[in-house]
């Protein structure tokens, strides 16, 4: 996730780039193109005399006596670069775009790997697509412009990481120059934009409509058997700035009858179908927490509990790992091993962070915190075989079973006692060097290694174990103080080392996660310790720091680093003892409005409009967490118009939006499927899931770091700086951190059973 105080950066020349293919032609191509009359690059595309120069990896004979190039590929590989087929010695110019053809026959259907790129470490690639190659035959072509003078790219076919044996057979190879770049135009569907997921009965109820119109349209509400139900006229709003569209607002709040398949027209379209009702919101409750164990490292994923992503457990020394149970230091950095096997993969890697862990796990245990306060919370929502986990039936709460997990993790990478800087936390451990994609976690074969420890990891640490002491208490007195004897060790680590920071250059084979302020941490960890223990010491440091009366309502959001708000939301709805506890809890509903403001100025209707317009990496989570501002304002005051603006958020993530698609896999007629992940990888192989139902995409990021993005992306308007592909790691990723306020948004929601605020308590 990228802040611009503290980005994760991902080296572009460490990652694979995807599909910069603009078109995929399902026929033989032989349709001419201004690119037919450039110099051919490929030498014997066409196989007419054998097939040199053309080469294979060991593990295959290349066969052109039909006039195609065939090979029979083993199964059993890994990677898709185990086995491949290809040409050295192409030549790029710098600026020049290209066209690359081919014809590609698979028997069984398989899904290849097309690239141009660097032929040495780090593999840079120009050109990466994905045929889904068919039993027929189909013809393909793509476009990409070279970033750099280059003699001798590479042209590789990557085929390897099938279980099973397979054919293929090449023809028709072509790379010329003097190619139209193919211009990316998302396909958006119908003009009038509607949460595709469905609208609370009592709750508001907006769409949108991108029209020329500049005078009110007339609109009509359908329901499921086509009967007009309901008509008005919509409300002009201008041009969103965030997605250069002109548009007009459609509110249909006054209908309230419950129902499925409705419908809205508006200047001549029709909408995705959407539902009126409650139970979708009680369904992602569930599904939002599943996500996480099926992100476990360190145990197998029981294919029973969660049926087509089950798999063995990873990174547990069980070649071709090498394991987590005894990780060593980078080179120059500690004298020891840890085990540090287990918690949740951070995200479509197989890197674990404390200071992201710690956000997450956070926000776990803090749902479930205010299910137990709160004047609608539903604890038993969360309680024990609720989530279908090998440790359900422990008579625990299922929620906090899975932020166990993770929180045993973080208590894991804290220094032992006796070594130096003892106390402190290790920022992070991930392999020594970038994967692909696809790869499961139980077949990385990298060496793994911890960083550095840093004083923000320390004081998530601190936040997250002073929490868990608490909440865990009534189930586990052991692993209370286990967890309070950590944080308050991990505390006086961080104040002995106040200005310890992570290396923004460390991050090669995982995000550098790298924060130069850290006043905030310290103000959330001197919370929590607080709240959890009463004592003076960390009353009186709270009381001190400048976020206590600053201004912690940032206009972007609250994230892993950017933290102080998690603090003014604890010691607002935790009980304590606070002089100034009035004034904490007047000011949640300060920040609410400010956000409630922004959210009805908004033609979209969304709590975020940053004043640079430039929508920021991991947009989505921003939106949502600024969503849990206006959810814990309802709570502290039982003001209905926080809970209306929770309900307005939500309908941008299901699909009022520029796009016109969901960002929740399976919610929605349109939702996001291809999130950035190793194993969740089914549109790199079709023997893979794409990622469960309820996962969070990170949303439009206007800085569009990935190749993917760069390519199709460039002179996006904000809301259009996203592509569902499994390789946009910069728009398209799922992340531990962006589930936990989805998660926490959806409970909220579901515990509100649609009534209205007369049942509040305090």
């Amino acid at each position: 996730m990228l802040r611009p105080r503290s980005p994760r950066t991902v080296p572009l020349a460490a990652v694979s780039v995807a599909a910069l293919a603009a078109s995929v032609l399902t026929a033989p191509v032989t349709a001419a193109s201004a690119a037919d009359e450039a110099p051919e690059q490929i030498v014997n595309g066409t196989f007419d005399n054998g097939h040199a120069p053309w080469w294979g990896t060991g593990n295959l004979t290349l066969d052109s006596s039909t006039g195609q190039l065939c090979a029979g590929i083993p199964g059993g590989t890994v990677n898709p670069w185990d086995v491949i087929i290809g040409q050295d010695n192409v030549a790029l110019v710098a600026g020049e775009s290209y066209e690359f053809r081919f014809f590609g026959q698979a028997t069984p259907n398989k899904v290849g790997r097309a690239l141009v790129q660097l032929p040495v470490d780090p593999y840079t690639q120009y050109l990466s697509a994905s045929p889904e190659l068919s039993v027929s035959g189909n013809g393909y072509r793509y476009t990409f412009t070279s970033p750099v003078d280059l003699p001798n790219a590479q042209v590789a076919f990557q085929l390897g990481g099938s279980v099973e044996p397979w054919t293929v057979c090449l023809d028709d190879i072509s790379l010329t120059g003097g190619a139209e770049p193919d211009v990316y135009v998302p396909d958006t569907g119908p003009r009038v934009r509607v949460n595709q997921v469905g609208y609370l009965p009592k709750g508001p109820k907006n769409a949108t409509v991108v029209t020329e119109a500049t005078s009110p349209l007339p609109f009509q509400l359908r329901d499921g058997a086509g009967r007009l139900v309901k008509q008005g006229r919509t409300t002009p709003r201008g041009v969103d700035r965030s997605s250069g569209q002109n548009v007009h607002t459609i509110d249909f709040g006054h209908f309230t009858r419950p129902g499925t398949g409705y419908t809205l027209t508006a200047d001549g379209e029709t909408s995705r179908p959407f539902d009126i009702g409650a139970d979708f919101y009680e369904q992602l409750r569930t599904d939002a927490l599943k996500f996480y164990y099926t992100q476990r490292s360190g145990t197998e994923i029981s294919d029973a509990l969660r049926p087509g992503y089950g798999r063995p457990a990873g990174h547990v020394g069980v070649a071709p790992n090498q394991g987590d149970t005894s990780v060593p230091c980078q080179p120059g950095v500690c004298d020891y091993t840890l085990d540090v096997s287990g918690g949740w993969y951070d995200a479509g890697d197989h890197g674990k962070y404390v200071v992201n862990g710690g956000i997450s796990v956070h926000q776990l245990m803090s749902e479930y915190e205010r299910s137990t306060r709160a004047g609608t919370g539903q604890p038993w929502r969360l309680g024990d075989r609720t989530l279908n986990l090998p440790e359900s039936g422990n008579r625990v709460p299922d929620i906090l079973d899975e932020a166990r997990w993770e929180q045993e993790f973080l208590l894991s990478m804290q220094v032992p006692a006796g070594k130096p800087l003892a106390g402190m936390a290790h920022h992070k451990i991930h392999d020594d060097s970038w994967t692909g994609l696809p790869l499961l976690p139980h077949l990385d074969e990298k060496r793994r290694e911890l960083h550095p420890p840093s004083t923000a990891a320390t004081l998530n640490l601190a936040a997250t174990a002073a929490q868990a002491a608490r909440v865990f208490r009534p189930y586990d007195r052991r692993f209370a103080d286990r967890n309070l004897a950590a944080a308050k060790t991990a505390w006086a680590a961080a104040l002995a080392n106040p200005e310890r920071y992570a290396d923004p250059a460390d991050a090669n084979g995982g995000g550098a996660y790298n924060d130069a302020d850290v006043s905030d941490e310290f103000y959330w960890a001197a919370a929590e310790l607080y709240l959890s223990t009463g004592a003076r010491e960390y009353r009186d440091f709270v009381l001190r720091s400048p976020h206590h009366t600053g201004d912690v309502w940032r206009e972007r959001g609250m994230d892993w680093g950017n933290t102080a708000a998690l603090g003014r939301l604890q010691l607002a709805t935790v009980p304590n003892n606070l002089p100034d506890r009035a004034r904490v809890r007047a000011s949640v509903a300060q920040g609410a409005d400010r956000y409630l403001a922004t959210l009805t100025a908004h033609p979209y209707g969304i709590p975020y409009d940053p004043s640079d317009n430039l929508f920021d990496w991991g947009s989505n989570n921003l939106i949502v967490n600024n969503a849990i501002v206006l959810a814990t304002a309802f709570d502290l005051t039982g003001k209905d118009r926080y809970r209306d603006g929770v309900a307005q958020t939500m309908d941008y993530i299901f699909g009022r939006n520029a796009l016109n698609q969901s960002y929740v896999t399976g919610y929605g007629e349109v939702a996001s499927r291809n999130q950035h992940s190793r194993w969740y990888a089914r549109q790199l192989n079709p023997e893979l899931p794409n990622p469960p139902r309820g996962t969070l995409s990170g949303g439009p990021n206007s800085a569009i770091q990935d190749p993917v993005a760069q390519q199709k992306l460039r002179g996006c308007a904000p809301q259009f700086c996203y592509i569902d592909d499994i390789e946009s790691w910069a728009t398209n990723e799922l992340t531990i951190n962006w589930n936990a306020p989805l998660a926490w948004i959806a409970a909220f929601v579901a515990d509100q059973d649609n009534g209205d605020a007369r049942h509040h308590r305090r």
